[in-house]
Formats: structure tokens, sequence, C-alpha cells
């Protein structure tokens, strides 16, 4: 698990647990014998009594994924593979521990603000360089949000987080607003913001860019072109732990370790530990696994239905399997109502499907046609929990569980759309919509994800059970998010978004006018009056500083989510992970599982 940065909200190829590492001073009971409320006061109690040892030197970590990297360009990535590894190579100013969720120093050593909150100086670490050995100081800073960020000749989603929505007191208009960044002098960087900002030193979290090696390609307009997958992994400059050592397509990815890297462990030794950190690329969850029970990888995440499968080779294997709970992602099915067309002048959308998709009642009866107990018995293998609210369980007190459920109930379904007249008047299975126009359209989901493909299957076959006409087609995962954010070529959709447990990464997905709202990506202005309500409840939570009033303001915006149905969610899998035993300086928490800087191996 890396460490925290800035919230992004992902697209995700892969829907596998979250992997825990545990010292023999950890709670580890099995999966399914604890409530909710005791994983979280386990997982509380593991945090609290962590202390790091001092490691030893040396060894790797190997995993294998189905997750290959999109790019190498961190501004430009969109999906949680390539962010995942870029993670280890680029840091903010702060960073989120993973014990126990709070902001803490990273490289940034400290910080002041004002009482209103809306200037914040920053003083940097002076024993911080470069992977190439140059410094890194304040112009850097300045550099990432002003001439990165804030650019708006470069497609980043990230720039979202940065443009804030607020009143305008002299009109009374909602306006957008962008904050200063100023490096004072080498070693000191004043923010400041055009309104208060909740999360503030959390998205400070953000990586920071180097500008000696980024800034001629922003000045020649060739910032898209830079640190692409054919890159030489010596060229990703960035100030973390670890470096790209190298890529080879499908099969491996290579992090080696950063000796000159700024931390310390408390006898002053240069951190992290591990000389290398080791991606196997495969094609199918299932050599995932395959590799974990033959010894290449150490650790893995374990699927519902593979956990009978490992949970008696524990002792043999060497290793043991946890649980901690539903997970802060999310899994749903969405429609696709963009009104634009193509730069050849063609509708994105048939008309006649947008107008189904378009439709409360619809999405209403395709939300009671989505069987979620079967889901978790046949794609989760028994281990997960049904998903009903845009936000995770696993966030604490922003979760709302009292918002509209729609249950499995083919009947309600039926009764929905026959209400809208559309019934199957030739007795081929499909119903007809008003105009007489057969209800069919594809449904896409990526392949080499047998849980999505699965999960898609079981959502397939209940809508057709209520006489709707859905072809499933699998697609390359990277062809998908390509369809999903460039060329909106797509009629439905079953994918997965990364969370985290503060709700506001979730606005690149819920504002209308973000890249990541998916069935209608980049309004102009908000398309109907709930999606006006939803991006003035989250744009309010995330200028509220009373926690409380937070709360009930992501309360009110899962309940229009519920209400609408926009997006239908399915099930969160139980967090599962099989780890070897032969490693130090890990354990559970609600908020992460190790510092890779900090953990070692002990077998060696």
């Amino acid at each position: 698990m890396r460490r925290g940065v800035a919230s992004r909200f992902l697209l995700a190829a892969a829907l596998c647990g979250a992997l825990l590492f545990v010292g023999c001073e950890s709670e580890t009971p099995a999966p399914g014998t604890e409530t909710q409320e005791e994983i979280v006061e386990r997982l509380r109690r593991n945090a609290v009594r962590f202390q790091y040892d001092v490691g030893t030197y040396g060894g790797a970590i190997t995993y294998a994924t189905i997750s290959e990297p999109l790019t190498f360009n961190l501004v430009l990535a969109n999906d949680a593979g390539s962010s995942g590894y870029l993670s280890y190579v680029f840091e903010g100013l702060t960073e989120t521990s993973w014990l126990d969720d709070s902001i803490e120093p990273a490289l940034a050593e400290s910080w002041e603000h004002s009482d209103d909150g809306l200037e914040w100086t920053f003083s940097l670490r002076r024993d911080v360089t470069w992977h190439d050995g140059e410094p890194f100081t304040a112009r850097d800073v300045d550099f990432t949000f002003n001439d990165i960020i804030y650019n708006d000749d470069i497609p980043t989603t990230d720039r979202e987080a940065f443009v804030f929505n607020y009143i305008d007191e002299a009109t009374g208009e909602w306006t957008e607003g962008r904050m200063t960044v100023t490096a004072l002098d080498d070693y000191t960087v004043k923010f400041v913001l055009p309104v208060s900002f909740a999360p503030f030193l959390r998205s400070m979290g953000y990586a920071i860019y180097p500008e000696h090696v980024l800034g001629p390609y922003v000045e020649a307009g060739t910032f898209e072109e830079v640190w692409g997958l054919d890159t030489d992994p010596s060229e990703v400059i960035g100030t973390g732990p670890f470096t790209i050592a190298s890529y080879a397509p499908k099969e491996r990815l290579t992090l080696t370790r950063n000796p000159n890297y700024w931390m310390q462990d408390r006898d002053g030794n240069n951190l992290p530990y591990l000389d290398e950190i080791v991606y196997l690329l495969v094609e199918e969850l299932e050599q995932e696994l395959e590799l974990f029970q033959e010894g290449v990888s150490d650790a893995h995440g374990v699927l519902g239905e593979e956990y009978p499968t490992l949970e008696p080779l524990q002792e043999d294997g060497n290793f043991t399997v946890y649980a901690r709970g539903p997970g802060f992602g999310t899994t749903f099915l969405t429609f696709n109502v963009h009104p634009g067309t193509n730069p050849d002048g063609e509708a994105y959308m048939r008309s006649e499907a947008r107008a189904w998709f378009e439709n409360q009642e619809f999405r209403q009866a395709v939300a009671h046609s989505v069987d979620k107990d079967t889901i978790i018995e046949e794609a989760l293998g028994g281990l997960g929990y049904p998903q009903w609210s845009s936000i995770s369980p696993a966030t604490g007190d922003f979760h709302n569980p009292d918002i509209q459920r729609y249950e499995y109930d083919l009947d309600a379904a039926n009764d929905l759309l026959d209400g809208l007249g559309w019934v199957d008047s030739d007795g081929d299975g499909v119903r007809e919509d008003g105009a007489g126009e057969p209800i069919s359209f594809t449904m896409l989901t990526n392949e080499g994800n047998t849980v999505r493909e699965n999960a898609s299957s079981i959502i397939q076959q209940g809508m057709q059970a209520i006489g709707l006409g859905v072809d499933l087609q699998l697609i390359d995962f990277g062809e998908l998010v390509g369809q999903l954010t460039a060329t909106y070529d797509w009629e439905t959709v079953v994918i997965g978004f990364t969370g985290g447990p503060d709700p506001y990464g979730g606005i690149t997905f819920w504002h209308s006018d973000a890249d990541f709202h998916l069935w209608y990506p980049n309004q102009p202005e908000p398309a109907t009056a709930w999606e006006a309500e939803i991006d003035d409840l989250y744009t309010s939570a995330s200028q509220e500083l009373d926690h409380d009033e937070r709360v009930r303001m992501y309360h009110r915006a899962q309940e229009i989510a519920a209400e609408q149905a926009p997006v239908i969610f399915t099930a969160l899998s139980e967090r599962l992970s099989a780890v070897r035993n032969v490693f130090g300086n890990v354990t559970p928490t609600l908020y992460g599982l190790w510092d890779d800087r900090y953990i070692y191996r002990t077998d060696g």
C-alpha cells in the first residue's frame, strides 16, 4: 500500500482486496467472524499500539497484477494502475498516515495558516533531492501548480481538485476561483485560497513535479508527449523512495530503492529498506492466484471465491489470510446520456437510447433487476456486502445507511416499465418503447477481470429478465478508459472507481462539470435540478469546516443519488489478503497497511 496522496477518483482495472501485512502482535480473526463495528475497533487497536522496528536492508516484495500502466505521466493518468506505480516515485508536501488518517509532513516540514484558513505558508525540507541529484525547492511547487495544474492546455483531471466553486458575494452567483501559489524563497511557498477548503492539507499530498525536467516540455507545448510508456524509466524523475528500474509490457515492472531518499529511521539509517518492489503483469486474475500459490509472489488480494481454496493452505504455505471489511471503492452500472456530438458531427448517443436512460423510472427498474446477493455469492465467493449508497460504510459517519434501496424485485421492475407503456408487443422477449423501438443496447466491461465479468453477466441476466435486450461486450481496459473519457462512444458500462476515507475525492465523479461525471461529463451547466443540487452539496461540503455539517451535506447527496439512480451499485468486496509471514513493520489499520519505506524482510 502506497502512502497517502491527494484524493484521486480513478478508474480501476481490478476488483481486488487490499493487501495486508501484519506483525505477530496483530489480531487476525477469520473472515466473516466479526461485525463491522468489531472490525473497526480491532483495526483501531492495531494502529494505536503499532511501533516501527529498525529494519534490515535488502530483498524485494513481489506482486502479480492485471493492472498494466497506461502512462508514466502521472498528471495525465486516469487509471488506478498507473497512479499506483507512480505513487512510489512522486511525493507531495503532506502525506496521510496509514495508521490513523492524520495529515503528516512530507516534502514540507511544517506549515502555518491564517485564522480564516485562506492563507497557508509551507516551510519545505532542505535535504530533499530529485532522483537525478538536483535540489528540490519551492520553485518546483510553484511550477507544479501554476505551470501544470493551472495550465488549461494540459488535459488533466487533477485540475478539478484545485478549482474552487463558491458564491460571489457581489453577484450572489456561483463562480470559480483558483488559488495563488507563490515561491517566497527557495524553501518557502505560500498558498492563497479564494474560499476555505476543508480537505486542503489532505490535498497537499498531491505530487510535486521537477521544473528543471518538465519545464522545457511545458514551454514547448509538448507536455503530453513526455513520460509515455516508451520512456526510458530512468527519465521519470521524482523525489520518492523508489524509482522505476525497468518496464517490460505484459511481463514486469520493477521499482528500485532510491539510495538518497531523505527519510531516516530512528537510528539514522536511510529508508527505504527494500531493494526492489516487483510487479509481475498478467492477463487474468486467475494468474495472480496461481503465482501466489506457486510461491512466486509475496502477497495476493484475495477474491471471495478464492478464500475456500487458500484458507486451509495457510500453515503449509507460511502465509495468513486477513479480512478488513468493505473497501472504499465502488463497482457500478451506469448509462450514457451525453447529448453532444463527435468532431464529425455524429451524436455520441442514439436519441432513443438516451431517452430511455434519461428516464428515472427506467433506471429504478434496472436497479430492481440487479441481484446483489447473487453477485456476492457467485462473483465474490460469498464474501462481500451489498452496496446501496455512493459512499462506502468504511468511511464511518460520512456513510448514509438510510437512503432509498432497490431490493432485487423483478415484479417491481416490471411494474415500473409497464407503467411507462414500454411492453413486449411482438413477443420476442424484448420490450419496445412508446415509439415501437426495441429497448436493446450494449453493456461494456473490461476483459481479464473475472469478478467484474461475472458481475456483469448477472446484471445482464437481470435486465434480460425484465425484457431488456442487453449485449454484454468485454474489451481491453485501456480501450474502455478511452471510450469513457474521450470518445464517449458507449451505451452502458460496468466499471469500478477507487475511493478514500474523505468523500471529497468523489467530487470528480459527482460534480456535473467534472471529467469523470461519466454519464454526461463536462456539462457547461447542470443538465438537471438534482445534479445541480449535488454540485452545490459537494462544493459546500468541501468548504465547510464543521464536521457534523459536512456529514449532513454528504448524507443528502447520497439520498439524491439513490433517488435518481444514475449509478446502480453492486457489491463491496470483503478486503481479503493473503500475505507471506516474512515481513516486518506492518499491521492492518482502517486506512492503510504499511509504509513502503519501513517494510523489510525478516527471512533474509
